[in-house]
């Protein structure tokens, strides 16, 4: 039995959809639990006994997620309620339960913010988390690799790059917007490079790293196994949507400059920086490979979007 917390959330709704395709018994968790379990708020006295009951495995995608405007007052302390207490209390209460295998899904904001070019991040690359969402999934990772070594429990992360797939949101979603309306973007002169994760080779590596008998105690890079600057990104997602990108150039510092006037910093760093991530050690450790081709998966995305939006 494994059981999957977050259950309700986009990484975790396509991992149950996969556990079930493949007839993998699982128990699905969420804080609503409108159509899976629920555990109510996740912090460090949540009580996880009962959706523990027979579980051979986690894979812990619960999480509080990074937001672009954080309203709480101490979001560092809002992070680590839910990312690190509430992980460690789960982690210590599987444990005590017998549960073999916990799969944590991190982040690759564990190791920074950005990549120089040519400097991929790798599995050998020191954590460098910059905010507070990456701050306390680098601390909920160590202090779990801390309680498996305790209790014989095997922990697995997975730090992938930005998600993305049918029904995803947020700036991503917003980015199909501006190629489906046509909109003019100052994006011709960008030449940088991005890693992402589609969500259904997140979902395969999730499944891969739950079966294979050299996944545990390891952290792996999840990705496409591709990078694009963000005019290709912008060109492939208009090409599945059978448009050209309007793109004209801008030089890049100007760009920059024009968003730090206007406080836009981060939103610059998304569209103008390098985050790069060489997922070569995943691959050979686990014999895997993403399923998904790029081309495909960016098809499958746009068509969820455009029907979505008809």
């Amino acid at each position: 039995m494994i059981v999957v917390t977050g259950a309700s959330g986009f990484v975790g709704n396509a991992l149950c959809q996969e556990l079930s395709q493949r007839n993998i018994d699982f128990r699905p968790v969420s804080r609503s639990g409108k159509s899976s379990t629920s555990v109510g708020d996740i912090d460090g006295t949540t009580d996880w006994r009962r959706v523990l009951q027979e579980a051979d495995a986690i894979v812990h995608l619960a999480a509080r997620v990074h937001v672009m405007k954080d309203d709480a007052v101490d979001p560092l302390a809002a992070f680590r309620e839910v990312n690190v207490d509430g992980t460690v209390n789960l982690a210590k209460q599987a444990a005590m339960a017998g549960v073999k295998r916990f799969i944590y899904m991190s982040s690759i904001k564990v190791n920074g913010e950005g990549t120089e070019p040519g400097r991929p991040f790798t599995t050998e690359s020191p954590p460098s988390p910059r905010d507070p969402y990456g701050i306390s999934k680098c601390e909920a990772e160590n202090l779990l690799f801390a309680v498996g070594a305790q209790h014989g429990m095997e922990v697995v992360a997975i730090r992938p790059p930005l998600v993305y797939g049918p029904g995803v949101k947020a700036n991503f979603r917003a980015m199909m917007t501006l190629v489906q309306r046509e909109v003019p973007l100052p994006l011709a002169l960008v030449d940088n490079r991005r890693s992402l994760t589609y969500v259904e080779n997140l979902v395969d590596l999730i499944i891969c790293c739950l079966t294979h008998d050299q996944a545990g105690g390891k952290v792996f890079l999840g990705g496409d196994g591709t990078t694009l600057s963000t005019p290709q990104l912008m060109q492939s997602l208009a090409r599945a949507m059978g448009l050209n990108a309007r793109l004209f150039p801008v030089p890049v510092s100007l760009l920059k400059s024009a968003a730090a006037l206007f406080g836009k910093r981060d939103m610059a760093q998304r569209l103008l920086g390098s985050l790069e991530v060489d997922i070569t050690a995943t691959k050979q450790h686990l014999n895997w490979v993403p399923p998904i081709s790029l081309d495909e998966a960016m098809k499958r995305t746009t068509a969820a979007f455009l029907e979505h939006r008809l």
